[in-house]
């Protein structure tokens, strides 16, 4: 079976994506209130108690700020470096700790190593996941990005990244200067150019599909986004892009092939195909 990836929803109110193997449901972050969670997993007929266990990057509140929640009323194992766990005081029974650069193993056919990104006042990682011989990234909340990080993403076949601001809409936007400052800093988020240099080093032909995600409200627009990654990817990258918003899920994307999930006539998503093995 392929890996299937879930952004439940994505943005500065709260972040978590679903990851799904023949043997293990796994979150990586959990941004949400015990309520937003259920709804969202709902949508997918899903409950929290389905999960197998949350992955958290850093402690940043939209990240990391609902696994203490998921821990008291579900029971759920967290994984976390301990600047995070202690961060975020998880219960420590429930949490399972990581370093950087080892593999973390949690099923017969899921792996995840985590790859130290900058972000001012977290010690934040990528999570790289291998299934089957295959690699999906997932990189979020970083304002610049090293070797080592472009070594371990490059060639992947899934790329979930950060794009988070254009650089005109937040240069002429409302916040104050220290704001922006932080944001457009080595340490704060990627610009929608950033993310398509960075990009344009790491894809591959291996790269069948990218999801951009964690995209501003104030200082981005979608269409920004994407055409602007477009435009740095030029033809090296024939694959599905789409673009995770902060109302999710609204489609899955198993590894190598983007399956859209519609909305019903109340506004529920539904999946417009069966997942496998349903």
């Amino acid at each position: 079976m392929s890996l299937r990836i879930t952004h439940l929803g994505s943005g500065s109110k709260g972040n978590a994506t679903l990851l799904e193997t023949e043997h293990v449901r796994v979150l990586v972050d959990q941004g949400f209130s015990g309520a937003s969670l259920e709804r969202r997993l709902k949508l997918l007929n899903l409950r929290p108690e389905d999960v197998d266990a949350i992955l958290v990057t850093h402690h940043h509140g939209d990240h990391g700020g609902g696994a203490l929640i998921a821990q008291r009323r579900w029971g759920l194992c967290v994984h976390a470096n301990a600047r995070t766990a202690d961060e975020l005081s998880l219960i420590k029974e429930l949490w399972k700790p990581f370093v950087s650069l080892e593999a973390i193993q949690l099923g017969p056919d899921l792996a995840v190593l985590p790859v130290p990104v900058p972000h001012s006042g977290a010690d934040n990682v990528a999570f790289i996941a291998s299934h089957q011989g295959q690699r999906a990234a997932f990189i979020t909340d970083l304002g610049s990005w090293t070797d080592e990080l472009v070594r371990y993403v490059r060639g992947c076949e899934h790329i979930s990244i950060e794009a988070n601001y254009d650089d005109r809409l937040l240069k002429g936007g409302p916040y104050p200067r220290s704001l922006k400052d932080r944001i457009s800093g080595r340490g704060g988020h990627l610009s929608n150019d950033q993310t398509g240099a960075f990009l344009a080093e790491v894809v591959t032909d291996a790269t069948d599909s990218i999801t951009l995600t964690h995209l501003s409200d104030m200082n981005n627009r979608p269409h920004l986004a994407e055409s602007t990654v477009l435009y740095y990817l030029d033809d090296r990258f024939q694959g599905d892009i789409r673009l995770s918003l902060q109302d999710g899920p609204e489609f899955t994307t198993f590894m190598g092939d983007a399956v859209e999930v519609e909305k019903g006539s109340e506004g529920h998503a539904t999946p417009s195909l069966q997942r496998e093995g349903s």
